[in-house]
């Protein structure tokens, strides 16, 4: 672990007292102490053919594949209808996890500022290894220990009866393009207790984790998720709120609820009902070999398209010396190419609105839920027409590099998905910018979707993904 005194880091932090507490770090310790970390750890990730996969298997009737122990996850064939003008019929590979995980931040006062216990955790997956994990990270499979291994670290202060104070807890959803109904309790628990730290954790403050969620791959997906969850309450009171006018200001403003919204929220839980209530989703398990049927390529060491376009399921093989197992092998999704999440918001009658999307994916739970105003991986529709082409894509893709306010690459699940990435946008449209009549968006503030986070299934992953980026500002 790095000690060191506290500077004008951590002054520009909001902290401009001593602090007596060594687990404190500045933005350079911390840097220094990541890539100790990554130095320290040893990682290997290897594509592996689906033969040499441990625990692993198809069965025979199905040829869903499946760990002998019945837990963890499978990769089954899900048809779909629904009601879209373009491909409204379709089969897929689908990552089956009925259980529910934790996501979890643990929340410690130091001289009255919250810092956050975060981890310094490798995923198969990932693009770059180490990324910034939450405190607890863990597939419940994984923290009743079926793999065998250790015992997952802090878990204790998420379990029912801890000595902690819950700020947050709910049930989120995850990628319903490549999980069937899958969901997370994401959590967050603030301590008085004298917390021992792990070489691999460390302490930061929420202005911290602000600053490293503008860098590309540092913060993964699952501390996204659970940042964009944080009460507002605990965050530091920010005098821009009222302030110059700027963006920051504007984000600030509407996070907080102040100002006037152009629907209240009654009209926007409305509008999401109906969308539920008359858009068309039909989901049905079927087995794996039955979607070679439609242009999907069981082979020997991938799972694929005859189109190339969409994901492949691949196999690989992993050493961590960090994880509570140190060696396992297991299938992952590996999107075809990078996704794009573009929010459009404008300043309306002084208050800053986001134009959100209800979206149906393959496997969503609740029908639709609210995403991104473009939320695709533009290269599935290099060739559609161009009425089939999602509605503002092409707008965002010429978008003056002067109106763009957030522009971040992160990376998605590296526990379930390889080298999967997501490009994340937030544009500023123009005063006279208007929306093309569609019952599918809507302009909402900030501070409402802020508010719907207390729900489930109300905001997609990515749109969390974006509610915290924007919260970095």
């Amino acid at each position: 672990m790095v000690h060191s005194a506290i500077h004008e880091d951590t002054a520009r932090d909001g902290r401009s007292d001593a602090v007596a507490d060594d687990a404190v770090m500045s933005m350079a310790d911390f840097h220094s102490w990541f890539n100790a970390r990554a130095r320290a750890n040893s990682f290997r990730v290897d594509r592996i053919p689906f033969a040499d996969l441990s625990g692993w298997d198809f069965e025979p009737d199905t040829g869903n594949l499946v760990h002998a122990s019945g837990r963890f996850f499978s990769v089954e064939g899900l048809r779909v209808r629904t009601d879209r003008p373009w491909v409204s019929e379709w089969a897929q590979p689908i990552i089956v996890q009925p259980e529910i995980g934790v996501l979890g931040i643990l929340v410690k006062r130091f001289d009255g500022v919250p810092h956050c216990l975060m981890q310094a955790k490798m995923e198969p997956g990932n693009i770059n290894g180490l990324q910034i994990s939450p405190t607890v990270q863990a597939t419940r499979s994984n923290y009743m220990k079926v793999h065998g291994g250790a015992a997952t670290k802090y878990m204790e202060y998420f379990r029912p009866g801890s000595r902690g104070r819950v700020l947050f807890d709910g049930l989120q959803s995850e990628q319903g393009s490549w999980f069937l109904h899958k969901r997370n309790r994401n959590i967050v628990v603030e301590t008085d207790d004298d917390v021992p730290l792990d070489e691999d954790f460390c302490w930061l403050t929420l202005d911290q984790i602000r600053r490293l969620l503008r860098l590309d791959h540092m913060v993964n997906m699952d501390s996204r998720t659970v940042l964009a969850c944080v009460p507002p309450a605990l965050a530091r009171p920010d005098a821009r709120i009222d302030g110059d006018g700027s963006f920051v200001a504007a984000v600030h403003r509407s996070l907080s609820g102040r100002g006037r919204a152009v629907h209240d929220p009654g009209h926007v839980l409305s509008w999401l009902t109906e969308v539920r209530a008359r858009q068309e989703l039909v989901q049905r398990r079927v087995p794996l070999k039955e979607i070679a049927e439609d242009g999907w390529r069981l082979g020997h060491e991938v799972i694929d398209h005859q189109d190339g376009k969409y994901f492949d399921v691949v196999a690989v093989s992993v050493e961590a010396s960090n994880r509570e197992v140190s060696s396992w092998t297991q299938p992952l999704v590996a999107p075809r190419q990078s996704g794009l999440l573009v929010l459009l918001v404008k300043r309306i009658g002084g208050t800053l609105h986001a134009l959100v999307q209800a979206r149906s994916d393959a496997g969503t739970l609740n029908i639709a839920e609210l995403t991104a105003t473009v939320h695709c991986q533009p290269g599935n529709y290099a060739d559609a027409p161009a009425e089939h082409r999602p509605p503002y894509l092409d707008y965002a893709l010429a978008a003056p590099p002067g109106r763009v306010r957030l522009d971040v690459v992160h990376s998605e699940e590296g526990g379930r998905f390889y080298h999967a990435q997501n490009r994340y946008l937030v544009i500023e449209v123009e005063d006279d910018f208007a929306p093309e009549p569609d019952d599918r968006f809507l302009w909402t503030t900030l501070g409402q979707l802020m508010s719907l986070l207390s729900h489930s299934n109300y905001l997609t992953v990515e749109l969390r993904s974006l509610m915290a980026g924007l919260r970095s500002f």
